[in-house]
């Protein structure tokens, strides 16, 4: 490619809007453009890395035996209400009639469709199935952001596994697992794989890989020391013993006027710190009236609440449902004396005494609370979010709480869908038994992002040989001198020939632009031909990661450049 004859649109600025590393230098480098908020064309230069980044995970999905299927991103309601998730889905699902009125969905995912393809599945014989594809994935995010993190359409690599029973599931996603690790290392940075919940897909195990970045969404907890890693969603902590005082023979009340939070009791003369506190929300879970203990100085992971309570909707009750069931607004809320409500508390006060409570009276609180004495708990369940420094639940480590990016996630769906859509084989003894399945994602748009986070300085990007749009920009300084022309031509062919991405830099501008311009753009080596050099029969051969020169004799500079870029693609 000739760039004087490319569509290339760099910026010089940043874009006013973009927070993220790689919302910004994707779109000064001319990599995408936003059409409308959470939806990104990507230029040709974006679509070449990205078809990389696609070319890699489709080489990794036949090294495990993957078949790539084609499916339709409009789904009938039907397959949906099977599944029970045209309601459980709620809001993120784009929802569409067409003429006839008849419901449909632009698919968010595809496991009620590869489920219906299963069965005509019909013997253990034809076990096991991955299945596989590349689509385009629509989901109604309230709030896009990030560039290519967090959009409204995306192309995801999902596959599907299909097996007679558990180790047969357990076997493809140890595969799955491994063809993952392989290609975020072809995509040039480190992931760690946590524990994760499985949410609206189901099943009982699922893993996130995540790359650790600042512009990430998801928190993970991980152990430096064992290996120990969760999303916070799902992790488990140790907490330091506490030694409880003997507290009172029965809870006293005490005015706490203006008191509203957690913090305001721990300021007032007479109040208690966070640790001695038990915060109460109330949830309405199936239209039930729930309420939610907690420390003081603990947050509720709303996720673990989902995972763990059985039900069809949950949400937290609103001011006025509050103020109608305990008589108090929040900050003067308690479960003493509730005993006709469903009461939920978290592990951490299992046991305490002495603590302090809203007393469902606005301007007051109890104090001298005996949680076994005085509440009556129905529920025991960790719902606490972890915290950096508190002890790994493997080896009592200070655990390491941070940002994340989720670059893939893969899920133990067991029968979940194969129960609702009828798939079904016969086992060795003759018997009709459900497929076990396995779902595995990949976004390919948020991956290219990840790996300019990863991979960038203050120049520009950073390409890893194996994503790059061109592997070598050859930069002719002077592209109206004849023998510079010739040169950089030649060069430019017999490289090409060679087998290599290179793109000849011949525009009519100063060498400080060209030279910005590839760095912004983040090309892995930059050949720079100019008067000078070919008087001394030398080309300048600049690596981008670290800004390396070195001077290529003429007669061997072709031989010299392909053996350089061939070992950087293995």
């Amino acid at each position: 490619m000739r760039w004087s004859s490319a569509f290339i649109p760099t910026l010089r600025d940043d874009p006013a809007d973009a927070e993220a590393i790689s919302h910004k230098l994707l779109i000064r480098a001319g990599f995408m453009r936003q059409l409308m908020a959470g939806h990104y064309s990507m230029t040709p230069l974006g679509f070449r890395s990205l078809r990389k980044v696609e070319a890699i995970v489709r080489e990794e999905m036949e090294k495990i035996g993957g078949q790539e299927f084609r499916l339709p991103s409009m789904h009938p309601k039907e397959i949906w209400e099977k599944s029970g998730r045209w309601d459980s889905v709620g809001e993120e699902m784009f929802r569409l009639q067409d003429r006839k009125g008849a419901d449909l969905a632009l698919g968010m995912t595809h496991e009620e469709i590869f489920a219906f393809h299963g069965t005509e599945l019909r013997s253990y014989k034809a076990l096991p199935q991955i299945w596989y594809q590349f689509q385009a994935k629509f989901r109604d995010e309230a709030r896009p952001k990030s560039g290519l993190l967090r959009v409204r359409e995306f192309t995801m690599k999902d596959s599907y596994s299909f097996d007679l029973d558990q180790a047969g599931l357990d076997h493809a996603f140890d595969q799955h697992f491994e063809a993952y690790r392989r290609m975020f290392k072809r995509f040039g940075f480190e992931i760690v794989a946590v524990e994760a919940s499985s949410g609206v897909m189901g099943g009982n195990t699922s893993i996130e890989f995540m790359l650790r970045s600042d512009a990430g969404e998801d928190w993970v907890a991980a152990c430096g020391q064992c290996g120990y890693a969760a999303n916070v969603e799902k992790a488990e902590s140790v907490l330091p013993s506490v030694e409880d005082g003997a507290g009172l023979a029965e809870p006293e009340k005490f005015s706490t006027p203006g008191v509203k939070t957690i913090d305001d009791l721990a300021k007032m003369d007479g109040g208690a710190s966070p640790d001695r506190q038990i915060k109460t929300l109330v949830y309405k879970i199936d239209d039930k009236d729930v309420l939610i203990l907690l420390r003081g100085d603990h947050q509720l992971s709303e996720q673990k609440l989902i995972d763990q309570v059985q039900s069809e909707a949950m949400r937290p009750a609103e001011i006025g449902e509050v103020k109608k069931l305990l008589g108090a607004l929040p900050g003067s809320l308690g479960a003493v004396g509730r005993g006709e409500l469903f009461v939920i508390a978290d592990e951490a006060l299992r046991g305490r005494k002495d603590m302090v409570t809203g007393a469902n009276e606005d301007g007051f609180h109890l104090r001298g609370v005996d949680v076994d004495r005085d509440i009556d708990v129905k529920g025991w369940l960790d719902l606490r979010e972890v915290k950096d420094g508190e002890g790994c639940p493997q080896c009592q480590k200070p655990l390491s709480v941070y940002k994340t990016i989720e670059v893939a996630h893969i899920f133990k769906l067991g029968t979940k869908y194969s129960e609702a859509m009828g798939a079904k084989v016969q086992n060795e003894s003759g018997e009709s038994v459900h497929l076990v399945m396995g779902s595995y994602g990949i976004g390919l748009e948020r991956n290219l992002a990840a790996v300019v986070e990863a991979n960038h300085d203050e120049n520009g990007i950073c390409w890893p040989m194996n994503i790059a749009p061109y592997e070598v920009c050859v930069t002719v300084v002077k592209p109206k001198d004849v023998a510079c022309h010739e040169a950089g031509e030649r060069l430019y062919q017999d490289l090409s020939q060679a087998g290599l991405d290179v793109i000849l830099d011949d525009r009519a501008e100063r060498p400080g632009v060209k030279f910005k311009d590839a760095e912004l753009i983040g090309f892995p080596y930059r050949v720079t031909i100019g008067p000078k050099g070919l008087e001394q029969g030398v080309f300048e051969l600049v690596r981008r990661s670290d800004g390396e020169k070195t001077e290529l004799k003429i007669e061997h500079a072709v031989e010299t450049i392909v053996e350089t870029v061939l070992d950087e693609r293995s």
